[in-house]
């Protein structure tokens, strides 16, 4: 077991047709859904072999009336939320629900960074901590994330200042600009870069491992994925695609071999 404090501890996909959904990703990460729900909140889980991965829930029609469409957030763990939210504000990002207490699971809130990047918090419930991250590749688990930012620089730094993260290796991509990978702990985790010209806002990306990158891309497209790019090769040999599903939500695989 380990602290979840300034990682990613969480994963879950807001969807209009939660069963479509999870059929989807079941075709295309070889995750299996299962009930995680309660009486009065539904809640599919996508489990890999394992443990669960990541979770699934009906987009709320308050966020569809926003124009909020369905996507993908993840959750960082802290350890104190209300003083994790009021530096978040300090700094110039947003507070967009909570907190909330959920039993059993601890105190949520969704957030945004000073670009307006949206991601979400997590305080455990009291003496509860999280397995320790699945090893680099564990099919079926998140292995990395990746932030298309306002501002890579001033992102990495607000980023760094919450939750303890620090620098990994920094690639000049030319004209893309600096890609600025990050750690979490001991763990090479994900990147920041300022966004590309054709990205409508700030946001967050999760790469879910899977076996292999190109016959993932067939699966989404046979799956009725949208906007599949790659398989493409990454500096460290990985090979990546990414894609939106049949709602529109954006995500993307990762894998060691094509």
């Amino acid at each position: 077991m380990s602290s979840p404090v300034g990682r990613f501890v969480w994963y879950e996909l807001m969807s209009a047709d939660v069963a479509a959904s999870a059929r989807f990703y079941e075709k295309v990460v070889g995750w299996t859904a299962r009930d995680g729900g309660t009486p009065h909140q539904a809640y599919t889980l996508l489990c890999a072999i394992d443990a669960p991965s990541a979770g699934v829930l009906p987009i709320t029609a308050e966020l569809q009336a926003r124009g909020i469409p369905p996507h993908w957030t993840g959750y960082i763990g802290v350890a104190d939320l209300d003083g994790v939210l009021a530096r978040i504000r300090a700094a110039g990002g947003k507070v967009h629900h909570g907190p909330e207490a959920v039993p059993a699971v601890g105190q949520l809130a969704v957030v945004a960074d000073p670009h307006g990047a949206v991601f979400s918090l997590l305080q455990p419930e009291p003496g509860m901590s999280g397995p320790p991250p699945a090893p680099p590749g564990t099919p079926g688990h998140t292995g990395w994330h990746e932030l298309q930012a306002g501002d890579g620089a001033a992102a990495f730094t607000f980023y760094a200042d919450l939750f303890g993260w620090t620098r990994g290796q920094a690639v000049d991509m030319g004209p893309l600009g600096l890609y600025q990978t990050f750690n979490i702990g001991d763990v090479w985790a994900g990147g920041i870069m300022t966004r590309l010209a054709e990205t409508p806002h700030p946001f967050w990306q999760y790469y879910f491992n899977v076996d292999s990158a190109a016959a993932a891309a067939a699966r989404i497209a046979a799956a009725g994925g949208r906007d599949v790019k790659g398989p493409i090769q990454v500096p460290g040999g990985s090979w990546i695609v990414s894609a939106r599903d049949p709602e529109g939500a954006a995500f993307a695989v990762l894998s060691t071999s094509p």
